[in-house]
């Protein structure tokens, strides 16, 4: 069983490192690419059929890259194509989630005080979920909504929020992000594999069977390749989230996530401009800047919004507090089966992160950690599977800010 673990842990690990180094380089080449796009510069004297060329210098040398909007007049010899980046991506991502979240859906996928459910009912709404998003969302964009980019966005936008609060209610807060984070990323690489890569396909046969191919073709790839764009930064912070409990595990968490949206937007907007040559519209950082502020907020906002008490302040050391003894009691009772030198919880056989939790002076040094994961916010223990009361962690903010004055 412990050869087991650690091969698993490792495993984990692997996936986790070939889902970053496949991403890097599909999130390079978008970003590569949409900047090349927006910055061609159109002149008489292109050839014939030549949108825009645009001069590069990098590594010592130079580039010079034109493009055709349908298809040059004849097909070239060598020709290079970009999918296998989104697809890897994907793919590696899927086997993240089956190997974290569905390998460990009782501690990381459910939480039994939002859904009691079984863990395979958990998984398939998972899977159901992932899938039915690239359905609603490709049958928008071919519906006559699609021919409004504005419109189709506000609608998309209105998906994305209804998504973020549902996966609350469906799963543990930091499952609830990765999902919406897999949610994205789908339709993402669905856009390349469905629709980019195959209508570039469909361009190449019409121009090697000497057909003018369709400019419809490359509009619909442009528009998805547009989205998959401004959609990259919030699935980037999606997917990292789970390293931060005060995003994921607080009340308004998915509001935290619908705001991460616009503030992606904004970042992308801002570079797209300048790529662009239309101007330098600084003002979307400050709009980013104070969206995040109220991030910051939200995931501390005063509990006479949630409901829940306001925490008391008293004493001056975490183990001289009054509350200490009580705090000792919920630490001993709701964490340290995991968090000791010889954890007693099924299946855990190391202290998650190394962080022993079984005597008074380690409570104390990790009083922050304590504080943040399971007083602020409900990130742990994962999916509540030792039934932390509010009460409890009630008192964990009460002896921490208590203690901190």
């Amino acid at each position: 069983m412990l050869d087991l673990a650690i091969t698993w842990d490792w495993l984990s690990f692997a996936v986790r490192w070939l889902h970053v180094i496949t991403g890097i380089a599909w999130i390079g080449s978008s970003f590569y690419f949409v900047a090349l796009d927006l910055g061609l510069r159109r002149h008489s004297g292109l050839p014939e059929g030549a949108h825009g060329e645009e001069w590069q210098v990098h590594g010592g040398g130079f580039y010079h890259v034109q493009k055709y909007l349908v298809a040059p007049a004849h097909m070239p010899e060598h020709l290079t194509w970009f999918k296998w980046e989104a697809y890897s991506t994907w793919l590696t991502g899927f086997a993240l989630l089956a190997v974290v979240y569905y390998a460990g859906a009782d501690l990381f996928l459910i939480d039994r005080n939002v859904l009691d459910v079984s863990a395979p009912t958990a998984i398939g709404i998972s899977m159901a979920s992932i899938a039915v998003g690239w359905i609603i969302y490709d049958r928008l964009c071919k519906s006559p909504l699609g021919k409004s980019d504005t419109g189709l966005m506000l609608v998309l936008y209105a998906v994305l929020v209804f998504m973020s609060w549902g996966y609350t209610q469906l799963f543990t807060g930091r499952a609830a992000f990765l999902h919406l984070g897999a949610f994205t990323a789908t339709i993402m690489s669905a856009n390349v594999f469905f629709i980019i890569i195959p209508n570039q396909k469909k361009v190449v046969a019409d121009l090697i069977a000497g057909r003018r191919p369709d400019p419809v073709l490359g509009a619909q790839a442009k528009q998805r390749s547009l989205h998959n764009n401004y959609l990259t930064l919030p699935v980037l912070f999606l997917m990292l989230s789970n390293h931060y409990p005060l995003a994921f595990g607080t009340e308004f968490n998915w509001v935290i996530a619908s705001l991460v949206f616009i503030i992606g937007v904004m970042i992308r907007h801002y570079f797209n401009t300048v790529h662009a040559r239309k101007g330098n519209p600084t003002w979307t950082w400050l709009v980013a800047a104070v969206l995040f502020i109220v991030i910051i907020w939200l995931s501390t906002v005063p509990k006479v919004l949630t409901g829940e008490p306001k925490a008391a302040a008293a004493a001056q050391v975490f183990t001289a507090s009054a509350h200490f003894p009580a705090v000792r009691d919920t630490v001993m009772g709701r964490c340290a089966m995991c968090h000791a030198m010889e954890p007693s919880y099924e299946g855990v056989y190391f202290a998650p992160k190394g962080v022993v939790l079984d005597n008074d002076a380690d409570i104390a040094d990790h009083a922050r950690e304590i504080y943040l994961q399971a007083g602020r916010s409900h990130a742990m223990p994962p999916g509540n599977v030792t039934q932390i009361s509010a009460q409890e962690r009630a008192l964990l903010v009460a002896w921490f800010e208590e203690a901190r004055q």
